[in-house]
């Protein structure tokens, strides 16, 4: 993958939490957040942040697969979660950053998952001073170890 590429990939990431959060939050329909982001936020993600400009396919593939499957993808993320503790119990921007790296670790298209692990970790430390980032880094670590042995179905 080239350095543009890899760069590309991360903005996508990082729009396609920041999409999921305001479908949640604002109940914003799917095309209008696709429309919306490929009108405005592509090529400027952060406003006043020099970013690399998103690869807008990659950006849809990972929003339209979370919420093509969200059930699967909530349901995986419930059974990493510590004892006690559900997704519906979460800040809304974590529950974003962990659909987004359930859903590319478990897909078929699959980025590598050192990469998909450390970026949406890179996210959560950039959202969350607490211990969030460090969540988020362990339940996509075991998630992605468990892919990788076969003891966890991929599929979409």
């Amino acid at each position: 993958m080239s350095d543009d590429n890899f760069e590309s990939r991360a903005t996508s990431r990082l729009l396609a939490v920041q999409a999921l959060y305001q479908m949640e939050i604002a109940q914003t329909p799917l095309e209008v957040i696709i429309r919306e982001f490929q009108d405005h936020r592509v090529e400027n993600p952060l406003d006043g942040t020099e970013m690399p400009p998103a690869d807008i396919a990659y950006f849809e593939f990972i929003i339209r697969s979370v919420m093509d499957y969200q059930t699967k993808i909530d349901r995986t993320i419930d059974g990493y979660l510590a004892t006690n503790w559900r997704l519906s119990r979460l800040d809304s921007t974590l529950r974003a950053i962990l659909r987004c790296g359930v859903c590319e670790l478990m897909a078929e298209q699959k980025a590598p998952t050192g990469v998909v692990v450390s970026q949406y970790t890179d996210i959560a430390h950039a959202f969350f001073d607490g211990p969030e980032g460090g969540m988020t880094n362990a339940l996509l670590d075991r998630l992605a170890k468990a892919v990788d042995e076969g003891s966890v179905s991929i599929g979409f």
